[in-house]
């Protein structure tokens, strides 16, 4: 009944025995191993993005700090809403990597509106040089609330960046997640709606430690290169983080994993919905849910042995009826049973 986070549950097992693989002999380090070619060439086909620039790390904070220093400038701004990993979860490593500010953008449910955007980008610069300039768009897919942007809201937003000569930036910690649910292309939720780079996630669904950082425009190739070395994130063992990656990608591994653990959160959400004292929040559609219970419910769940995070107050001083919100993320190795013996708990 462990639902605290998708980063708590183990690598998958063929990764494990990538990794086991890929420890045999001598290879050439930071990465220019074979394995590491092939990663390229196969997120390239993944993208259908043949001159898309690749570049691996260890973190999807380095993963995003590294694409979005390369997007802006250091008097830039970096649009992101309130709720976004980079302005929540990441102890200020945009503004270190990139020298730019976060600029809040209004959102609902967690997911930035274009007319938001607008109004934030034509606050911005309007006294010249004493402001902060506009600088790339991050948005967060799926989003940290568990709710997802459509393909046209994603064209939206990329529509209303680009007409301002801005970037637009997806961190994808979950998108094999979002993939899954929404039923299109990698190429159809990134670069065929305006997104110029994105954070390609697998720690939170199956790997060890490894993340690909993808632009469909190479341009800035040699500058994200010089970066990740400055920035301390180039591995000299690259082949560790390649073997990682090129199991993920085998045989779609990583979008059978991400199909497991949404199918597990559906689950989870069926039985939550049933329950009289519970009330989920957003429109969940991949492997995360929130809900409000009264205190004495989480104290219950919590006491027996679930294990989550709740958002917003003391689970053990308080109103027993006193509304509390709980997080359930779901990973790849969760199974039936499970879930199952979570609702059974939360029904006895």
């Amino acid at each position: 009944m462990f639902f605290a986070s998708d980063n708590a549950g183990p690598a998958h097992p063929s990764v494990m025995a990538a990794l086991t693989s890929a420890n045999e002999g001598y290879a050439m380090g930071y990465g220019a191993d074979a394995n590491t070619d092939q990663v390229r060439n196969t997120l390239r086909r993944v993208f259908e993005a043949p001159d898309a620039m690749v570049h691996l790390t260890a973190t999807g904070t380095a993963a995003n700090v590294l694409i979005l220093s390369t997007m802006a400038d250091p008097w830039d701004t970096i649009y992101c809403t309130a709720v976004s990993h980079i302005n929540c979860d990441e102890c200020n490593a945009p503004e270190f990597y990139a020298g730019a500010k976060l600029t809040l953008v209004d959102a609902i449910e967690a997911k930035m509106t274009p007319a938001a955007l607008q109004a934030s980008i034509e606050a911005t610069g309007v006294i010249g040089v004493h402001n902060a300039q506009r600088g790339p768009v991050s948005i967060t897919q799926v989003t940290e609330r568990g709710t997802l942007y459509s393909l046209d809201e994603i064209r939206a937003l990329s529509d209303v960046a680009h007409a301002h000569g801005l970037q637009v930036h997806m961190d994808g910690a979950r998108f094999a997640n979002a993939l899954v649910a929404l039923g299109c292309t990698p190429a159809e939720m990134t670069w065929k709606a305006g997104i110029d780079a994105v954070s390609f996630g697998g720690t939170k669904n199956g790997l060890m430690g490894a993340e690909a950082c993808v632009f469909f425009d190479p341009i800035k190739q040699w500058e994200f290169e010089l970066r990740r070395k400055r920035g301390a994130h180039l591995f000299s063992k690259h082949r560790y983080l390649s073997a990682q990656m090129q199991a993920y990608l085998a045989d779609d591994l990583w979008l059978e994993l991400a199909a497991q653990s949404n199918t597990t959160s559906a689950r989870l959400r069926g039985g939550l919905a049933g329950h009289n004292a519970v009330r989920i929040l957003y429109a969940p559609n991949a492997n995360m849910t929130f809900f409000e219970a009264p205190r004495q419910l989480h104290q219950k769940l919590l006491g027996a042995g679930a294990v989550y995070y709740v958002e917003d107050g003391d689970v053990d001083n308080g109103p027993a009826d006193g509304i509390l919100t709980g997080r359930l993320v779901t990973d790849w190795s969760m199974t039936e049973a499970g879930v199952d013996e979570f609702l059974t708990l939360l029904r006895g």
